[in-house]
C-alpha cells in the first residue's frame, strides 16, 4: 500500500482558513486530500494535508501562507496501521438529516428509520465528518422532502461515492453517474457502492470536469459538485448547460468568505439559489434550474 504523508498545521483559524483557500489554486505538488477542522474552538484551527508521496513540506506550507511563528507544524508519514487507528478510534458516525454515516465500529449506531451509509476512512475525500460533506447530506434530505424526486443524478467530483450512495438509497429508481479526477477515488466509489448495496445503481468513470465521452450530450436532474470554490466557478457554464430544466444543483466545498464569487457565477447564468446552509465556516448553496 502508498504511505501517505501528512502535513498538519495548528493555529487560529482565520490563518487556517487562508491556507485552505490557497489549496484551491493548482500548487505542486498537489496534496491527496486536506480537510479543516475547529481546534478546540471556534477560534483555533486545524488543517490537515495528506500526500502520496513525500513532498518538499517547508515551501509548501510556505505557499500556501503557513509561517513555523503563527502556526505549529507537524510533518510526518501516517503509516497504514495509524490511518486505520484513526478511522477506527477517531471518527464517530456522523448524522445529516436522515442520514447517518458510519464506520464498521460504529454500525450500532444506525437506528430504524435511518439511511445508512457506510464509509470508512480512507485518502479519498467524503467520510461526511467534513461540513461540506454534511452540508450535501443535508441539503439531499431537505429537497427529497420537498417531494423532488431527480430521474438522473450526476456527483461531480464524487471522492468517496458517499453522494452518490446516498442518492441511490434514498431515490431508488434513479440513474446515478459518479465522475472524480482521481482513479483510486473512483475505485473507493465502486467499492464502497457495493458495500452499501447499491453497486448496480451507480456508474462510475475517471473524468476531469465533463471531458469524458459518458458526459457527452446527457443532462441531469439533479448535480452534486462538492469540490472547491475555484473549480466551482470554472465548471458553472459546464454545470448549468448539463442541468435539466426544473432540476437541481447542490454545491459545496467553499469557504463563507469564497460564497460571493461562487453566487455570482452561478447566478449569472440564471439559476436561482434556493439555500444557503453553513456548517463550521463551510458553505452549501442549491440552485434550482
Amino acid at each position: 500500500m502508498t504511505t501517505l504523508w501528512r502535513i498538519e498545521g495548528r493555529g487560529p483559524m482565520p490563518i487556517i482558513r487562508a491556507a485552505n483557500a490557497r489549496l484551491d489554486d493548482e500548487l505542486e505538488p498537489l496534496p491527496v486530500s486536506w480537510s479543516v477542522f475547529e481546534d478546540g474552538s471556534p477560534e483555533a484551527g486545524r488543517i490537515d494535508i495528506l500526500f502520496d508521496h513525500q513532498p518538499d513540506a517547508d515551501a509548501f506550507v510556505r505557499e500556501i501562507g503557513l509561517e513555523p511563528d503563527d502556526v505549529d507544524i507537524l510533518f510526518a508519514p501516517l503509516p497504514d496501521e495509524d490511518w486505520i487507528a484513526m478511522s477506527l478510534e477517531g471518527l464517530p458516525s456522523v448524522e445529516a438529516g436522515r442520514f447517518l454515516v458510519y464506520g464498521e465500529h460504529t454500525s450500532g449506531d444506525l437506528a430504524e428509520g435511518q439511511f445508512g451509509l457506510w464509509i470508512e476512512a480512507g485518502p479519498a475525500f467524503g467520510t461526511g465528518h467534513h461540513g461540506t460533506t454534511k452540508g450535501c447530506l443535508e441539503a439531499l434530505d431537505k429537497i427529497d422532502r420537498s417531494d423532488f424526486r431527480p430521474a438522473t443524478v450526476l456527483d461531480l467530483g464524487a471522492g468517496t461515492g458517499l453522494l452518490a450512495i446516498a442518492a441511490a438509497k434514498i431515490w431508488p429508481a434513479c440513474e446515478i453517474l459518479a465522475t472524480d479526477i482521481d482513479e483510486e477515488s473512483v475505485i473507493e466509489t465502486v467499492e464502497n457502492a457495493a458495500k452499501n448495496g447499491v453497486k448496480s445503481r451507480i456508474e462510475a468513470v475517471v473524468a476531469d470536469g465533463f471531458h469524458h465521452p459518458v458526459l457527452e450530450a446527457r443532462s441531469f436532474d439533479l448535480i452534486f459538485a462538492n469540490i472547491l470554490a475555484g473549480p466551482l466557478i470554472t465548471l458553472a457554464p459546464g454545470i448549468v448547460s448539463r442541468l435539466e430544466k426544473g432540476g437541481r444543483v447542490i454545491l459545496s466545498g467553499l469557504l463563507e468568505e469564497q460564497s460571493d464569487k461562487v453566487e455570482a457565477a452561478y447566478d449569472a447564468l440564471g439559476l436561482k439559489r434556493i439555500d444557503k446552509a453553513i456548517q463550521d465556516g463551510w458553505v452549501t448553496l442549491v440552485y434550482a434550474g
